[in-house]
């Protein structure tokens, strides 16, 4: 298969997957026990007259196929609706809490990234050695906290007992959001290093075993050179492809980090939106992680072929 003609297919499946996704994020609202006119006429005893208003302005008096298509046409043009809750359009609600969630789960990523793709090179180079077994042992019990505990432990630790970092909110300007978000972000990354350390290890420790990796060292090139361009190098396509994976696991944990942080980004007010029955809400916030996960995807899978020759061989094979 051609390189264009792999990035027509990846083309193909991505619109497929979102519409197939918009469908079931849509339709499933028609599941959920509760009835929107009732939140949002709550506290009152409304009249059949002001019931059937309320339905007709919300477009919730038309059928259900209906009711998607205009979602769907909405969405191209760049109306996501408007918030039962806060009575505003949904793009500007989302639009307001999408740059903290965005800037948490970036910071999350580099943690990930640093401190799990150095642990699985210590490992790696160690193979069998005590450095090896530790940084294993390290990165496993790292893997094994939960979100939820990580935010409670540094919370208690580095927040409330040391008074070192701000117990809730998100800060204002670029270095202040960064000392509000680098508990939070780390309270994210703790659950996913384990995964990319361990990856990065499984990775290199093959192509260690390479015999180009031999015939490059035989040649007296220095470990260093020998590492940085025939090991690691050759290593990073398995990483790039787990990191594609991590978006969506990302976005999703920080809906119970920003909630024991008390930052009020995409998380919280997917919560928040969930318990109120605000469906115009929920329905952008699913749509936007799926839309997230399904492109990032899409792209690490297109920047495999370019990143390892050999995946691109294997594509031409095929």
């Amino acid at each position: 298969m051609t390189y264009a003609r792999r990035i027509a297919a990846k083309l193909g499946a991505l619109l497929l997957t979102l519409f197939l996704a918009s469908l079931l994020v849509f339709f499933s609202r028609f599941l959920v026990p509760g009835d929107p006119v009732s939140f949002l006429l709550r506290g009152r005893k409304p009249s059949p007259e002001a019931v059937a208003a309320v339905t007709e302005q919300f477009g919730l008096d038309l059928p259900a196929w209906e009711q998607y298509v205009n979602w769907v046409f909405g969405i191209f043009r760049g109306d996501f609706g408007r918030s039962l809750q806060y009575r505003q359009d949904v793009a500007t609600v989302i639009g307001d809490r999408l740059p903290v969630t965005l800037g948490l789960v970036v910071l999350a990523a580099l943690m990930i990234a640093i401190v799990g793709i150095s642990g699985g090179v210590i490992a790696a180079l160690n193979r069998g050695k005590l450095a090896d077994r530790a940084m294993l042992i390290f990165l496993t019990v790292l893997g094994a906290i939960p979100s939820f505990v990580g935010s409670i432990v540094l919370i208690a630790v580095f927040a409330v007992t040391l008074g070192w970092f701000p117990t809730f909110g998100s800060g204002t300007g670029f270095w202040d959001t960064i000392y509000h978000l680098f508990l939070p972000a780390l309270a994210l990354a703790i659950a996913f290093v384990v995964l990319i350390g361990k990856v990065t290890r499984s990775s290199m420790v093959e192509q260690i075993g390479r015999e180009h990796v031999e015939v490059a060292t035989s040649r007296g090139l220095t470990r260093g050179t020998v590492i940085r361009r025939h090991v690691f190098r050759n290593a990073v396509g398995p990483i790039v492809t787990v990191s594609g994976l991590l978006v969506a696991g990302l976005l999703v944990a920080s809906t119970i980090v920003e909630s024991a942080f008390g930052i009020s980004g995409l998380g919280s007010l997917l919560v928040q939106s969930v318990d109120r029955l605000d469906f115009p809400v929920v329905q952008m916030i699913v749509l936007f992680v799926v839309a997230a996960f399904v492109v990032i995807n899409a792209i690490v899978d297109l920047l495999e072929p370019l990143i390892d020759p050999r995946a691109a061989a294997g594509a031409d094979a095929r």
